[in-house]
């Protein structure tokens, strides 16, 4: 499975704004302003009051020669082995060093920036024991936007994303690579050229860093905000095709949505309807051929999408959740003096969520391609077929593109499958079930790049099937849509490659071109 996480491009913050981190209150929209437009943070004073206080109790119980996990002792299946005062450094250097274990192609330096921020976030909540000038150099790394080198696979979510976690630590101790003003560089030769030392790991901070869903919790952020745009794109394309096959707006009727009051589907509706007013081509067949039912693809927009709507509410919440919780172990409870072993690390929140999205974007993708079909099928389209605009026969016209279609909802259906279902034990079988919420996450995204592709098909023959109906005219808001298409590809007239076409078109809808012409609250 390829890593894919693709990113609008947005100008950089420059670190003009400072997002303060206390480990409490974090969202997805500062999540996006760090990860993505680069904005730069600070911790708070509290924050650094709550590190130091467990920090105490810390090194007490290193003092004390307790035994504690992962301080006192090995890790997971060698728990039970007790490690000495002198090789506490050294046990928490090879924990780094022993668990990069990551394969595959790196993530996103947006995806990297992300894990920075909720790793710091969640280290600055006091649970953790970790000394706060290991959190600072991470903050030194983020706002320097020096971004570690972290493969993409090798986590089984559980504890937490273990081989990520520790690929992106591996620069504090001098070691791998960061991407440094656009090329990957060696650890080691950037710090000499900032004058900076290595920082020497303490008792239980190579652990600290390691233990916690930050990859996936990432990586599911990254496609909460790429949804966005591509989502009211898809409410937008939606209402072209039904223009483009005479279909009509009464199943948006806000009365029917009344008597059944999910948000989602409220919210749709009245986005559809918003988005058609106006229209002569809805006007010209209301009473003299008026559409009972239209096919589902059509008349049930609101349900479906509405669906999506609230389930992409739901994750936002559960991402939100895990963004400012504390996913170490064992946690360092400063007010009370002890250090409890649990299993906040485990990835489940996660992996539900991102196997929940990935299904409900896959059915709606199943909705897209249905309706792709409807407009080049000339059994049910009443257009030309094919949508060519020239002689038919000798022109194939948009045909194949509901080919593509297919292709990619079928893939995703594929995709669909969830991870969380599966678990292969590790650590000779201490961690006997772990949530594969990484893998869940990796394979919504790549869903979400094959339903922005659809979503452009559908707006590529969507806008060549409306054309079809000249003279007459949609709405306003989906005739100036219709105008950016043809800004960025010409119509369809005799057979030529349209690769070409699609690309630029596909590359206007990942940057939300057209997401600016729909209104929906998220």
């Amino acid at each position: 499975m390829k890593r894919s996480i693709s990113i609008p491009k947005y100008k950089r913050g420059g670190g003009r704004f400072m997002i303060t981190l206390n480990g409490e209150n974090l969202t997805l929209n500062e999540y996006e302003r760090v990860a993505f437009q680069r904005e730069h943070i600070k911790i708070a004073p509290e924050a650094y009051e709550k590190m130091r206080a467990s920090r105490k109790v810390v090194e007490s119980n290193i003092r004390e020669e307790k035994k504690i996990y992962g301080i006192t002792t090995g890790f997971g299946a060698l728990s039970n082995v007790r490690i000495n005062t002198r090789q506490a450094l050294l046990l928490q250097k090879n924990l780094l060093l022993s668990h990069a274990a990551g394969v595959g192609s790196p993530l996103s330096p947006e995806i990297v920036r992300g894990m920075l921020l909720l790793r710091i976030n969640s280290l600055t909540k006091g649970y953790s024991g970790i000394r706060s000038n290991v959190v600072d150099r991470l903050v030194y790394f983020l706002n320097e936007d020096l971004v570690p080198y972290v493969p993409s696979q090798g986590s089984v979510g559980a504890s937490g994303d273990l081989a990520p976690l520790a690929h992106l630590a591996l620069p504090l101790i001098g070691y791998s690579k960061l991407l440094y003003k656009g090329n990957w560089q060696d650890t080691e030769v950037i710090l000499k050229e900032k004058k900076i030392s290595p920082i020497e790991l303490q008792g239980k901070e190579g652990l600290a860093l390691i233990n916690g869903t930050q990859a996936m919790t990432s990586i599911l952020a990254g496609i909460l905000i790429k949804f966005v745009n591509i989502f009211k794109t898809a409410l937008l394309t939606s209402i072209i095709s039904l223009e483009a096959l005479k279909g009509t707006d009464t199943a948006f009727d806000e009365k029917i949505q009344a008597v059944r009051p999910y948000t989602g589907q409220i919210k749709v509706a009245e986005s559809l309807r918003k988005i058609i007013k106006g229209s002569e081509i809805r006007l010209s067949h209301k009473y003299d051929d008026p559409r009972i039912q239209d096919a589902y693809t059509l008349r049930a927009i609101p349900q479906v999408y509405g669906a999506v709507y609230d389930v992409f509410e739901f994750v936002k919440k559960q991402v939100e959740i895990e963004m400012n919780s504390a996913t170490d172990n064992p946690l360092i409870f400063a007010n009370v003096n002890e250090c409890l072993s649990g299993g906040n690390f485990h990835g489940e929140p996660m992996a539900l969520a991102a196997d929940m999205f990935a299904i409900a974007i896959s059915s709606m993708g199943n909705m897209i391609e249905r309706r792709i079909d409807r407009l080049v099928n000339p059994l049910v389209s009443g257009l030309p077929p094919f949508l060519t605009g020239g002689d038919v026969g000798l022109n194939s016209g948009y045909m194949l593109w509901q080919y593509t279609a297919a292709s990619l909802a079928s893939e995703n259906k594929v995709l669909s499958h969830p991870a969380s279902v599966d678990s292969i034990p590790t650590s000779a079988y201490k961690e006997d079930h772990v949530s594969m919420g990484t893998i869940a996450a990796r394979k919504a995204d790549i869903i979400l790049e094959n339903i922005a592709k659809m979503v452009t098909i559908e707006l590529m023959c969507g806008t060549q099937g409306l054309e079809f109906h000249r003279p007459l005219k949609s709405s306003k808001t989906v005739e100036n849509a219709v105008k950016k298409v043809r800004n960025i590809i010409p119509g369809l007239k005799n057979d030529r490659y349209c690769g070409d076409d699609f690309r630029r078109l596909l590359q206007a809808v990942e940057q939300g071109n057209f997401s600016t012409f729909v209104t929906i609250e998220f």
